[in-house]
């Protein structure tokens, strides 16, 4: 076992606890960004001039009527910009855009006294607008060539060979939907200025480095100039990675020019109409098998949605390359990649991270054509799985360790669940019910964990021991929700051997870790999880030194156990607090600073191959659902997952999150449909599902009537910290089961042997329409006696999510 992943005696990881701030949650006392207002003397609001045109060239913007507003301070505009007008890394966004490109892009703030007089003052400022063509659906985009940023293609093996040596060839498309990150604490930040001119900064981001240097170049500003600090989140889940950052910029931009704290804090229809989402996707495929269903060959171009700008769309894209895999070899393959720039929303980071919408694709044909291979779906997905010890690799030139674990993972599901009983008990229903069909689906997960860009690859740490012994840690990630403080106290408390109520975790800020990666990537507990135990490490060893020496025995045979340092063999002992006094009065450090860096990455995005992932997260789930055939209206009676988290840090958080990650993936798969107005009219381009009453997210009655949750034991990684595996990411793409549960039970409703196409999300409306389908087929077989030819499947769901 490595170094790394070694738990010593007692270890305070491993043990189920609630999350560090649970009971602040739930009482409200947790504080978040916007509440620091109440708190803060003097403080004005900053609200945005939204232009209600999806694109326009500015031909003028009169911001004299805003500033007669009773109670309206200034109103910041490109002028007042000191150093680099612009909030993105990649300098294609703007802050103050001279062009208007997707419906509700701000153009100037206003300050005010109060919110309202924000309000009213940016209500008053006048834009013209020379409007110009747009670019909505990724249809559009397509016909239109409308891309940007990278191309990347995926090659391996011989692509004409293994068509060649195919049976059975498929082709088809599939479009599907973006999705709205919907935390439940909307984008805010807080800024002042000190007595010093420096800039602090308070944000909801989970990149609070980056925000950092966005502000830095705004305000023509060095780094060291500027500290953001992230208390807390109420949520993230990708969508406060890159998109915080031009509000951080706004909030400090105004506090610099009016020496006032300045606040943005969106409300719930700005967030929907100005922050990215998940990227929609549309791919076009073709796929070939062998005479016993087991792929051969794969051609396929997935296109992303960037919306107006980059962001991260490249990475995001790369990692849908890297995905579409899945859990099954793929000898030959040639997948493209590209990225179309839509006047909508710049999307970006969404939990999975491109992950699952490379994943889907591939599970999406594998439902459909599963019947025209005579195949049951579950035994054409066990065909295909990647197997141990044939040397088999990505197709980016991966080897696939612990792929027996691929085959586990499912059989354990199998086994637990009860699966083969329960079909024949879902034969029997459906058999009796002609308008009403229940249907059992299993899928599985095969993710890789770390960034693709490998120098995000790094964090740091500082941990402080005071003279009295208690222990304060400040790490680089940042909490929204996740469980990462938990982790990071239980990994400090098991590396130094003492009780959790000794450590104390302070905000996460800059001036404590510089340079810090995002908390993304499911990499935020491997990362700073490192990084803490190499600083806790630091201070064990020279505590070590200092017991050995006053308990007259060697440093190497002294242990420090719940608190009290013993020597191996001996009754002599010494508690913590003493050891700690003992070490300041002989001047011994009680500070370090850790640090981590994930070993043995390499990855070339030119070429497209090498070793991107430390290590591959596994799950399977299987999901039973009831269809109402004559509404399509649906609901889950059942779940079952088994998951992959090696040795868990804390089983209760990464059970949380894999239940949380699963309803988040199902209502992303089957409820959230978003629209946009593609018409011709005055509202092209604006944003149709603007609140909660008109975007469905997954509430209690959605959750599985019988939700079973098991994390997989014995399973440790001997790559990161004390054996455990990221679970942030990885359990959203386990709820595929659920649209492929839905897709069998519309099958029910026809003849055997049908290929049913169904749209992401699967809404009941859709279902209804695969039904449809199913019944139209079953027509035309009792007709004529001819099966429809399903060779070519040519899919367009775009008429259902951008109605």
């Amino acid at each position: 076992m490595s170094h790394l992943s070694e738990r010593p005696e007692k270890p305070v990881v491993g043990v189920s606890m609630p999350h560090e701030s649970a009971v602040l949650h739930v009482t409200g006392a947790a504080l978040y960004t916007d509440d620091l207002v109440y708190r803060t003397k003097d403080t004005l609001h900053a609200y945005p001039v939204q232009v209600m045109k999806t694109r326009g060239r500015i031909t003028a913007l009169r911001t004299e009527p805003a500033l007669a507003v009773p109670g309206v301070v200034r109103v910041l505009t490109v002028a007042d910009v000191p150093g680099v007008n612009d909030a993105g890394m990649k300098h294609d966004e703007p802050l103050f855009p001279d062009e208007v490109m997707f419906h509700g892009h701000a153009v100037a703030w206003v300050l005010g006294e109060t919110l309202e007089a924000a309000r009213l003052g940016a209500a008053a400022v006048e834009v013209e607008l020379d409007e110009l063509p747009s670019v909505i659906t990724l249809k559009e985009a397509i016909a239109a060539e409308s891309f940007h940023g990278a191309r990347p293609l995926m090659v391996t093996g011989d692509i004409d060979a293994g068509f060649a040596d195919s049976t059975h060839v498929f082709s088809g498309e599939f479009q599907f939907s973006d999705q709205e990150h919907f935390y439940l604490e909307t984008h805010a930040a807080l800024a002042y200025i000190d007595e010093a001119e420096q800039v602090f900064i308070q944000s909801s981001t989970q990149h609070p480095s980056e925000t950092q240097e966005i502000v830095a170049h705004v305000l023509g500003l060095h780094s060291h100039e500027v500290t953001v600090q992230c208390l807390r989140m109420g949520g993230g889940f990708g969508g406060k990675e890159m998109q915080p950052h031009g509000f951080a910029a706004i909030a400090a931009l105004g506090a610099k020019l009016t020496g006032r704290p300045v606040r943005v804090r969106l409300n719930r229809t700005q967030d929907l109409t100005m922050s990215g989402k998940r990227h929609g996707f549309h791919a076009d495929w073709k796929i070939g098998f062998d005479a016993d269903g087991r792929i051969q060959a794969l051609d396929a171009t997935l296109t992303s949605d960037g919306g107006w700008s980059l962001d991260l769309s490249e990475p995001v894209t790369a990692r849908a390359l890297c995905h579409i895999d899945n859990t099954y070899w793929i000898p030959n393959a040639r997948v493209a990649g590209r990225i179309a720039q839509t006047n909508k929303v710049s999307n970006t980071a969404f939990r999975g991270f491109g992950g699952p919408q490379g994943m889907l694709v591939i599970e999406d044909i594998l439902g459909r054509v599963a019947p025209l291979l005579g195949l049951d779906p579950m035994e054409l997905r066990k065909r295909n799985f990647y197997q141990p010890g044939l040397g088999q690799a990505t197709p980016y030139g991966q080897p696939v360790p612990q792929a027996e674990r691929i085959a586990a993972v499912w059989q354990q599901v199998e086994n637990d669940g009860g699966i083969a009983d329960r079909k024949r008990e879902i034969a029997a229903f459906n058999a009796a019910h002609p308008h009403t069909k229940r249907a059992l689906a299993i899928t599985g997960i095969k993710f890789g964990i770390s960034f693709n860009l490998t120098a995000f690859n790094q964090a740091g740490a500082l941990v402080l021991i005071y003279k009295d012994g208690s222990v304060l840690i400040n790490h680089g990630g940042t909490e929204m929700g996740q469980g990462l403080h938990t982790k990071m106290l239980q990994v400090a408390a098991t590396t130094l051997g003492i009780p959790l109520h000794k450590v104390r975790l302070a905000p996460t800020r800059t001036d404590k870790v510089p340079n810090t990666s995002a908390t993304a990537a499911s990499s935020g507990a491997d990362l700073n999880g490192g990084a803490v135990k190499n600083a806790c490490e630091q201070l064990r060893t020279r505590l070590l030194q200092v017991a050995a020496s006053r308990l007259g025995s060697n440093a190497s045979d002294v242990r420090i156990v719940d608190g009290v340092a013993r020597t191996l063999g001996s009754d002599k002992e010494l508690a913590w607090d003493d050891l700690v006094h003992t070490a300041y009065f002989q001047r011994v450090q009680l500070s370090a600073s850790g640090y981590y860096r994930t070993e043995g990455l390499h990855w070339d995005a030119k070429s497209f191959r090498g070793s991107p992932f430390k290590y591959f997260s596994y799950g399977a789930a299987a999901a039973e659902v009831e269809v109402d055939g004559f509404t399509g209206a649906y609901r889950i009676r059942r779940v079952d997952i088994v998951h992959d988290v090696g040795d868990s840090l804390s089983p209760m958080i990464d059970i949380g999150q894999v239940e949380g990650g699963f309803v988040q993936g199902a209502g992303w798969l089957t409820l959230e449909d978003m629209r946009w107005d593609t018409s011709d009219g005055p509202n092209r381009g604006r944003l149709l599902t603007q609140a909660a009453s008109t975007y469905k997210l997954p509430s209690f009655s959605e959750m599985p009537e019988e939700f079973n949750v098991t994390l997989m034991e014995n399973a440790t990684e001997e790559g990161a910290v004390y054996g455990s595996k990221a679970v942030g990411e990885p359990p959203l793409m386990l709820a595929f089961c659920v649209r492929e549960a839905l897709r069998q039970a519309a099958a029910s409703f026809g003849p055997a042997g049908v290929s049913v196409e169904l749209a992401a999300p699967a809404t009941p409306e859709a279902v209804f329409w695969a039904i449809e389908s199913v019944r139209e087929k079953a027509d035309v077989r009792s007709g004529d006696g001819q099966a429809p030819d399903d060779s070519e499947i040519r899919t367009d769901t775009s008429a259902l999510s951008n109605a």
